[in-house]
């Protein structure tokens, strides 16, 4: 059937393979473009590369300052954290789980990004303007699928760029020792001084650990707050994102919008929804934690957690990191979103040109 004699088949054209997949998007941002699936998905992998690599040493600093407990700070704010950690660690300390990210950021921002206009679609009638319910709907569904990555990326990367504070920690411990012997009162961790320095742990040795120990469950450590934290992140993203990106058609007069706009439109629906989650990102970090430093509490799920950090550190506890997690996320998804409607992916399959204004 071919889509000039059957109408219908232009909102949605399956064929026998996978990969000629294509779907109409719905969003405000492309409407009546024919998009080739696979193409989403090149995009969307392009999208989180560039911009996990951009923001990695920020997202690095703010899981360090997430996992600090009050009075045993080693960091003041995220570039006293960054220069401590370049200092102690080298220039490429700032990168630590850098790798783990990059390799499972291709499927994880493919599946967020793709899964979001397929359900969009599906959600739409005859290429329709979504509601916003809707759109939330579809949000929601994008956040879910995308945890079946997130969470054992999450884990693993939370591992290797928590190791150099913990380090840090050990090292700080013998001069507190001094201050205390001198007369000097400082509130500050008890531990074996003797102990050895934490060694540095690879992925690998990681992942081969918690399988031969807990199984494929170990990988999924804190599933249920990274749904928490996911789930109202898209909700909140994606709609917010579609309307702002849609007030470049109508403020500058155009049915198209430049590329500079959904940047700023990914910065500002990006910060927005991650300021607001970020409580749920302070009990994920907590949760996935394994190693602990010196008198540092475990948690035995969610609420556990909520309860000792409201107990022990106060409300305020659940803003630790915010400020990092929004300059991560704002050029992230800023990044994100402009290598996804420029259409790097349509490039590669399809060798079309670049579209410097998204469809």
């Amino acid at each position: 059937m071919s889509s000039a004699t059957h109408p219908r088949s232009r909102t949605y054209l399956r064929q026998a393979t996978a990969d000629s997949l294509l779907f109409q998007s719905s969003s405000p941002m492309a409407p009546q473009q024919q998009i080739n699936l696979p193409a989403k998905l090149i995009n969307g992998g392009v999208a989180g590369i560039v911009g996990v690599t951009c923001v990695f040493p920020i997202d690095l600093a703010k899981t360090r300052l997430q996992n600090q407990r009050s009075g045993q700070q080693i960091y003041r704010n995220m570039m006293d954290c960054l220069i401590k950690t370049v200092r102690s660690e080298g220039y490429f300390g700032m990168y630590r789980g850098a790798a783990v990210n990059l390799t499972l950021v291709t499927p994880e921002k493919a599946i967020k990004l793709a899964a979001n206009d397929f359900l969009r679609h599906l959600l739409s009638k005859d290429g329709g303007k979504l509601t916003v319910l809707k759109e939330m709907l579809a949000g929601c569904g994008a956040g879910m699928c995308q945890v079946v990555i997130t969470t054992p990326m999450e884990m693993l990367k939370i591992q290797l760029q928590d190791a150099g504070r913990l380090a840090a920690q050990q090292r700080v411990i013998p001069s507190v020792v001094t201050c205390l012997q001198r007369g000097r009162p400082m509130a500050v961790l008890s531990r074996s001084y003797n102990a050895p320095l934490l060694a540095r742990p690879s992925a690998m040795q990681i992942t081969r650990e918690l399988l031969a120990t807990k199984g494929v469950m170990g990988l999924y450590r804190g599933l249920g707050a990274t749904l928490m934290r996911d789930i109202p992140f898209s909700v909140v993203y994606f709609p917010l994102f579609a309307h702002l990106n849609q007030l470049g058609q109508r403020s500058l007069g155009d049915s198209t919008v430049p590329f500079y706009w959904s940047f700023l439109a990914g910065c500002a629906a990006g910060s927005t929804a991650a300021v607001a989650v970020n409580p749920c990102d302070v009990i994920k970090t907590r949760l996935q934690s394994l190693s602990k430093g010196a008198n540092e509490e475990t948690y035995n799920g969610v609420m556990d957690c909520i309860s000792k950090i409201m107990r022990k550190e106060g409300p305020v506890a659940f803003l630790k990191g915010a400020g990092c997690r929004a300059l991560v996320i704002a050029p992230l998804f800023g990044i994100a979103q402009v290598m996804y409607l420029i259409g790097v992916g349509e490039f590669i399959l399809e060798n079309t040109s670049f579209h410097l204004y998204s469809a």
